[in-house]
């Protein structure tokens, strides 16, 4: 087994929140559930903890990577709270 890096770990979680979404399918079950707005909170919760706990800690690399992590999943998540609308100017 590769070492996880914390790149991997972030990606790994935002996947976690995708499939709350209802966007990606469950990898154990191979289908997709309907959306879980509660559980795609928890995990933007966990990354918002994980990028403050880390905050000067990270490569520029890794930084730019959970901003941007973080960015789409919070756009993401207003927009799945207003009914799949897109957000206008995000």
């Amino acid at each position: 087994m590769s070492e996880l890096s914390f790149t991997a770990f972030v990606l790994s979680l935002a996947s976690t929140a995708a499939i709350h979404f209802g966007d990606l399918p469950n990898p154990a079950s191979g289908a997709r559930k309907e959306p879980d707005l509660q559980g795609a909170s928890q995990m933007i919760a966990i990354l918002t903890l994980l990028e403050q706990k880390t905050r000067g800690n990270l490569t520029i690399e890794e930084r730019q990577v959970i901003e941007q992590v973080l960015y789409e999943l919070r756009v993401r998540f207003v927009e799945a709270s207003r009914g799949g609308k897109p957000v206008i100017g995000a």
